[in-house]
């Protein structure tokens, strides 16, 4: 591989990287969908399984365990630094798309939630090295591209909520057509991708790596504000359609819950661009200016929007989608901390126990919700969240001395 000019490095990226760009994206995008498949056939499934409100949510939250179990597993192994990243991705989109697709045979509530963990697991194998592969194409707008691919991923989120908005779709159709978008994301990424010229030094085994990465303050610091994000991200996701179907409700709509879909995807999606937002000012800013005004705006969005629920629609729709912009706008910048100031032999292990550790941190919130709201109210249970961005607003305002 040629060698790349320094000064060049600085001033602008290499020719092919938004190329690169396009297509690692996509097959992150393509392979995560089976990720996405539990919320769009949930509902279906409710019924025709007899599932109650617990299992339902634990269809959910098994791929999440599945998720962390199989990080904590590749951090471990190293697994990320010593396979080639987009091998890997398609080792993972293989095992994924199995698993997924196994739910056809009707396993069963308990086989199905084991099914789920299984899928999470596998794609431990997709995210992470996603994020390390689309690193070696960027030094200057590092931030705007890992920004892109973390958008396409929250894109990938919020389209359940429009599939059930607009009435949903039959539940085979949606495991059959997830697990072979999976697949096809992995070969996507082997065959079509390539690494860019900024590679990181190949690793030897140390699974005392993994936890070695947290004792660098730099990538401690970064872990910390991206703890605090995930502890409040992925409980607005999950229970902002709750909750603006309750506010319709109270409005008088006549179907509440549909509309209730399609507005949760609208404040969803909106973070994507939040996303790319968030990388360009991380790239022009710095990434600890621009988390903590991320963290900070949808710190305050969750402290008030809980308040707002009898006031009228507009408003509440207004703040949700300021709160669907911020709360995942910072979310690319401490992954690309990682990849800058991390270790770059091990990038890839500190990149997934991250991840992980941030995924272990969105089960307690998502059961808190709803046990809190019950108890004292949309106030309490969203303000909860705003814990998360307090503690990570302080740690990347302490990042930023090691700023270049």
């Amino acid at each position: 591989m040629n060698a790349v000019d320094p000064a060049a490095v600085i001033r602008r990226d290499p020719r092919g990287c938004w190329q690169g760009l396009t297509v690692l994206a996509s097959a992150m995008l393509l392979g995560m969908t089976t990720w996405f498949s539990a919320t769009a056939v949930v509902p279906q499934l409710r019924d025709l399984w007899s599932l109650t409100a617990g299992q339902s949510a634990w269809m959910t939250i098994s791929v999440q365990l599945g998720f962390v179990v199989g990080a904590l597993g590749s951090a471990l192994f190293n697994l990320a630094d010593l396979i080639p990243p987009r091998r890997l991705m398609l080792f993972g989109s293989i095992g994924a798309a199995l698993a997924n697709l196994l739910l056809l045979i009707e396993p069963g509530v308990t086989g199905a939630m084991l099914l789920r963990g299984l899928t999470g697991l596998f794609l431990a194998g997709v995210y992470p090295p996603a994020m390390k592969a689309m690193a070696t194409w960027f030094k200057v707008k590092r931030g705007t591209a890992l920004g892109i691919m973390v958008g396409a991923l929250t894109l990938g989120s919020a389209t359940p909520h429009l599939v059930n908005g607009l009435g949903g779709l039959d539940w085979r159709l949606v495991i059959l057509a997830t697990s072979v978008l999976t697949l096809a994301g992995g070969v996507i990424a082997e065959f079509l991708g390539r690494d860019g010229p900024f590679d990181f030094p190949r690793a030897p085994f140390n699974p005392g790596q993994a936890w070695r990465a947290f004792s660098d303050r730099p990538v401690r610091l970064a872990s910390i504000g991206y703890f605090g994000h995930m502890w409040e991200l992925y409980a607005m996701w999950a229970w902002f359609s709750v909750f603006i179907t309750q506010v319709l409700h109270n409005d008088g709509w006549a179907e509440p819950g549909g509309t209730g879909a399609l507005l949760a995807f609208l404040v969803i999606a909106i973070g994507a661009v939040g996303c790319w937002v968030g990388g360009e000012l991380g790239d022009r800013w710095g990434r600890g200016n621009t988390t903590s005004a991320a963290m900070i705006v949808s710190g305050a969005c969750a402290l008030l929007i809980g308040f707002l629920h009898s006031a009228p629609l507009p408003l509440v729709l207004l703040v949700g989608l300021v709160w669907g912009f911020a709360v995942v706008a910072d979310s690319a910048q401490f992954s690309t901390v990682i990849t800058e100031l991390g270790d770059q032999q091990y990038v890839g292990t500190a990149l997934t126990l991250q991840l992980a550790i941030g995924f272990v941190l969105t089960v307690p919130t998502l059961w808190l919700i709803p046990v809190v709201q019950n108890a004292w109210g949309w106030p309490a249970a969203f303000g909860l969240l705003a814990i998360g961005p307090v503690v990570g607003t302080i740690a990347m305002q302490k990042l930023k001395e090691y700023e270049r």
